[in-house]
């Protein structure tokens, strides 16, 4: 078909229920022009100024990063932990097993003293 054949197309496409929305763009917000944005004198700031988005207390930030690497790591000590004990728990070894237990009870200590050091960063 060539373009003389075909129907002319809707300026918009309904997809709304309420018939209000199925308007044109232009019909429903009126206030949106051609040159809203560059030349409407109502927008003086075209977004966030230099620096948007950077850390604005570095310090807090540097104190939350190390408690997290300290957190993690001991996460990771936990996990390897926990994976000796069940081995030596499926051996037979049970008096090594629970060293091992009072090590993640320790760990698990660590780990909430970290959290409990600063509680106004909460």
């Amino acid at each position: 078909m060539s373009d003389a054949q075909l129907p002319p197309r809707p300026d918009f496409r309904p997809g709304s229920a309420d018939p209000r929305l199925n308007r044109p763009v232009r019909e429903r917000y009126p206030q949106i022009r051609p040159t809203s944005g560059y030349g409407d004198p109502r927008i003086r700031h075209t977004g966030p100024g230099p620096g948007a988005g950077t850390e604005q207390e570095p310090e807090r930030s540097s104190k939350l990063t190390a408690r997290l690497t300290l957190a993690l790591t001991v996460v990771i000590g936990q996990l390897w932990g926990l994976s000796v004990i069940v081995n030596e728990w499926m051996k037979g070894n049970t008096g090594t097993a629970w060293w091992g237990a009072g090590f993640l009870v320790l760990s698990f200590l660590v780990v909430l003293g970290l959290w409990l050091l600063d509680p106004k960063d909460r």
